[in-house]
């Protein structure tokens, strides 16, 4: 299964010009060969966008994503990954939502599809990457 990164599906809704074409073939691509989910934190960080979420579900509906829950066992990961993060001098300001999924991806062995792996390389190395530099 992948897990799908916000920033995928945003670069797809707004027809980002330097994204979309990647962030859409990679989509497409990964929903060929497996289950595709999100997690409410990214459902969330979508949800920015829009002003109903009846809007969001119908943007989303064109993939056939699996909404998982979020474990326990991820949270405490993600908030782990996030002290360590700020004890190297990472900025107070960084989301601890990305913690979080690359947390949820690690525990439940998702594969990330993203196109910001940089700081899930650093801090949940095990998990499989789907990135434009992977």
């Amino acid at each position: 299964m992948v897990l799908v990164d916000a920033n995928v599906l945003i670069d797809v809704f707004t027809d980002d010009p330097d994204w979309q074409s990647w962030s859409a073939a990679q989509l497409a691509a990964a929903a060929e060969r497996e289950d595709l989910a999100i997690n409410p934190i990214v459902f969330a960080e979508l949800a920015a966008g829009f002003e109903r979420e009846t809007q969001l579900r119908r943007a989303l509906e064109p993939w056939p994503l699996t909404r998982l829950a979020l474990p326990y066992e991820a949270a405490f990961k993600a908030g782990q990954a996030f002290l360590r993060y700020r004890r190297e001098g990472g900025a107070r300001r960084s989301p601890l939502p990305d913690f979080y999924i690359g947390a949820h991806a690690e525990v439940a062995r998702l594969t990330l599809l993203t196109r910001d792996a940089e700081r899930y390389r650093r801090y949940f190395p095990k998990v499989k990457l789907l990135a434009p530099s992977a």
